[in-house]
């Protein structure tokens, strides 16, 4: 049995669904009900449980052998990282007594010690905790994800622009959740013994005036970058609906992927999916 936390996000909700075609047992932990009878219907069990109660996390852990791990990303209203270490907590107490096989977790290309840097900071303290613990364990750093450009889609389409913290011709590694999915399958299905840690990026490294570009094919209008100049970073966060520390560790960790202070894999994984294919597609999904 694959026991997936974090089952209903992009990457998670493809990940199952790449388990149940393959006929894989699949339990997702949900943290509501509400979609638990789509699920059982796909023929995916389903757990309800909150990450923060460790008990429940370890019952539902308990009935199965391997984990796909995704730390669930906190409010922007809150303080995000202090949230975020309080459900990696919970998570990394709940592997003991677990009885599982083998963990697949979900990090991210700059994960890298520090207090004040987000979820690079946060998914390091993660990738730690693991391996510290007896349970073998592969980790997925991804780049940025496709999906980030999501809420770009309303602005694209009412106002001919998208807003990007990074300089419009930056260009720095972007994945579909998709892809991810697929990598993450592989990695839960190979011998217990197959460990370490795997980049993934997609075919090409993009830019924010790509975003734009392929938002202007997808929709058939013009689109055009509006760039937040650095100093402006957490007051366009904090007028966004962000914490002031939530505000500060998004500034922190754009001003890595931005500096480039991070490691960059000579060969990583690559996804198939191109970012105009995956833009196009969230056009025509939308209503």
């Amino acid at each position: 049995m694959h026991i997936l936390l974090g089952a209903t996000g992009h990457i998670g909700s493809v990940l199952a669904q790449h388990l149940l075609d393959r006929h894989e047992p699949v339990t997702l932990v949900l943290h509501s009900p509400d979609k638990a009878h789509e699920w059982q219907q796909r023929g995916a069990h389903t757990a309800v449980a909150d990450v923060h109660d460790v008990d429940a996390l370890r019952q539902v852990f308990q009935q199965g052998q391997r984990l796909f791990l995704l730390n669930p990303p906190a409010l922007p209203s809150t303080d995000t990282a202090v949230e975020e270490r309080k459900s990696v907590a919970s998570i990394v107490a709940a592997l003991h007594g677990s009885g599982l096989q083998k963990i697949v977790a979900e990090s991210t290309y700059g994960a890298q010690p520090g207090d004040q840097l987000g979820d690079l900071g946060v998914l390091y303290e993660l990738e730690q905790a693991l391996a510290a613990q007896p349970i073998p364990v592969s980790v997925i750093r991804a780049a940025y994800y496709f999906s980030n450009w999501d809420e770009a889609l309303t602005t694209a389409r009412q106002e001919g622009k998208i807003h990007s913290l990074f300089p419009a011709d930056f260009r720095f590694p972007m994945v579909a959740p998709a892809d991810i999915a697929q990598l993450a399958a592989q990695l839960l299905t190979e011998p217990l013994d197959h460990t370490g840690r795997h980049y993934i990026e997609g075919p090409a490294r993009y830019s924010a005036t790509d975003v734009a570009d392929a938002f202007a094919q997808a929709l058939r209008r013009p689109v055009v970058v509006e760039a937040v100049p650095r100093p402006q970073w957490l007051a366009a966060l904090q007028h966004l609906g962000f914490s002031a520390p939530a505000a500060a560790s998004m500034a922190a960790m754009t001003g890595v992927t931005l500096d480039e202070r991070y490691p960059q894999p000579a060969q990583p994984v690559r996804g198939t999916t191109t970012l105009p294919q995956y833009l196009n597609a969230l056009v025509q999904a939308a209503p």
